[in-house]
């Protein structure tokens, strides 16, 4: 765009909009102009639409779009210096940057010099409600923390053997935040650790980083994600449609109400309740309740449906009937 004489027209889509208001809106515009930039594009198009343009969907999701050479070229070279170390790892989308904090209104016991730092932060957002930390951690709206996360892995039965890749922007509370994690994963790696100079060229754009992020975690062998934001959501439904990877999403409600007082029993009961409350959400591919209703997350109109097997032989003994009568 720098190098246009004229920059494009530019206009905002209503959010989560029907093919229609494209044909009738924005179809005209583009043809009249040639260019078109769609600000603010986030689930700008409805989710149930028809399933040959559902189709067509994920043929740009997951096959048009791509990342600049340079990012590509970056991402992959993060996850050969992960392959080098270890055959498997594990991905975590952190989510503890102290804007998301502030935006989810969550506290996290640091005090008064919590709460009036991330009031400020706050104010960048006029239309927000006033909210009470104490709902928004039981209705399970606060992400865990770094610690609770390694807490949920080490529970359902990964070592401290397991390699992981923590994806994240500036943690709030830095090293002291990450320091229990790193305590119970010492495999802890970042693109920051893998890069080194490599990263120098991208520092100055979050966006950049943010996609390098992204292949990694794609490529990873377990993705963790620690909210239901827009780019968890586009990566499970990525990882389900490219021949499925495991993707594990916390139950942050139940479990925010366990970690309370789970120091207060033994670790095996304490186990034991974290894989129940992950019955699930484990990224099973039959997995009954991830984001059924969210086409980003689950792009089902593109994926084959399996056939249980007893389905498969009762079908056919049906067949073999027919034939026989």
């Amino acid at each position: 765009m720098i190098s246009m004489d004229k920059l494009p027209w530019t206009m905002r889509t209503p959010r989560k909009s029907m093919p229609e208001f494209y044909i009738d809106e924005v179809l005209p515009i583009l043809m009249r102009r040639r260019a078109l930039q769609l600000t603010k594009f986030d689930y700008r198009l409805a989710n149930d639409l028809d399933e040959e343009l559902q189709k067509l969907r994920c043929r740009v999701n997951f096959h048009a779009l791509r990342f600049k050479k340079p990012i590509q070229t970056l991402g992959k070279k993060l996850v050969r210096r992960l392959r080098v170390m270890s055959s498997r790892y594990v991905a975590i989308h952190l989510r503890f940057e102290p804007d998301m904090l502030a935006f989810s209104g969550c506290y996290y016991g640091g005090g008064e010099k919590e709460r009036k730092e991330l009031a400020e932060i706050r104010k960048r957002w006029d239309t927000l409600p006033d909210l009470s930390a104490e709902d928004e951690r039981t209705r399970g709206k606060c992400p865990l923390t770094p610690h609770e996360i390694g807490l949920m892995l080490r529970a359902v039965g990964f070592g401290n053997e397991t390699y992981l890749y923590v994806a994240s922007g500036e943690i709030y509370g830095g090293e002291e935040t990450l320091r229990p994690l790193r305590e119970l994963f010492p495999n802890f790696y970042t693109k920051e650790m893998l890069a080194g100079d490599d990263l120098k060229p991208f520092l100055p754009f979050s966006s950049r980083l943010a996609a390098i992020d992204f292949i990694v975690c794609d490529e990873s062998d377990v993705f963790v994600t620690n909210n239901n934001g827009n780019m968890a959501k586009v990566l499970a439904g990525r990882r389900r449609y490219m021949g499925h990877k495991r993707t594990i999403r916390p139950n942050t409600r139940k479990l925010n109400v366990l970690f309370q007082t789970w120091n207060q029993t033994g670790w095996d009961t304490f186990s034991r309740k974290v894989k129940k409350i992950q019955r699930g959400l484990m990224g099973e591919p039959d997995d009954p309740r991830h984001g059924r209703d969210d086409f980003h997350e689950m792009p089902s109109s593109c994926i084959c449906q399996r056939v249980p097997v007893n389905r498969s032989a009762t079908m056919q003994t049906r067949n073999l009937l027919s034939q026989v009568r």
